[in-house]
């Protein structure tokens, strides 16, 4: 009898919980305070896909990463490649992981950036000269 019990519990619990409307997902949203800090268009070239010591990378914030360093400290650089003052600074560069978490990238940019011989474009968003997120599109 306990059993029974035990499983017309249950069946009253299962089916009330469907009843109840589910709660929403929460969405991010970003501080109206920000501004667009710098904006930059980058070739992701092979020299790209490998770091200083000639592992492919495999992430595209790596990518991203190294084509500033390749950019700034090595002078590495792809035709067409622009300049930009905020990841000059390796303080900003080691920051670009949780920058672009914060921010946005589609699957498939983030695919071909990996795969190499793209166009992206890059824009940096914060505070002053606090960067707190990048949006990252690729481009013709």
């Amino acid at each position: 009898m306990g059993e029974i019990m035990i499983k017309f519990a249950l069946s009253l619990l299962l089916a009330a919980s469907m009843s109840v409307p589910a709660m929403a997902q929460s969405t991010i949203t970003r501080d109206k305070s920000a501004h667009l800090i710098e904006s930059y268009r980058a070739y992701i070239g092979r020299d790209d896909l490998y770091n200083s010591n000639g592992v492919r990378l495999t992430e595209p914030w790596q990518i991203i990463r190294q084509d500033r360093a390749n950019y700034h400290v090595y002078n590495r650089r792809d035709r067409g490649d622009q300049g930009d003052s905020f990841f000059s600074q390796a303080a900003n560069r080691q920051g670009l992981e949780s920058m672009l978490q914060d921010g946005s990238i589609d699957n498939d940019a983030g695919n071909l950036i990996v795969r190499g011989n793209v166009w992206i474009q890059v824009d940096i968003y914060g505070r002053g000269d606090t960067g707190e997120w990048v949006d990252v599109h690729v481009s013709d």
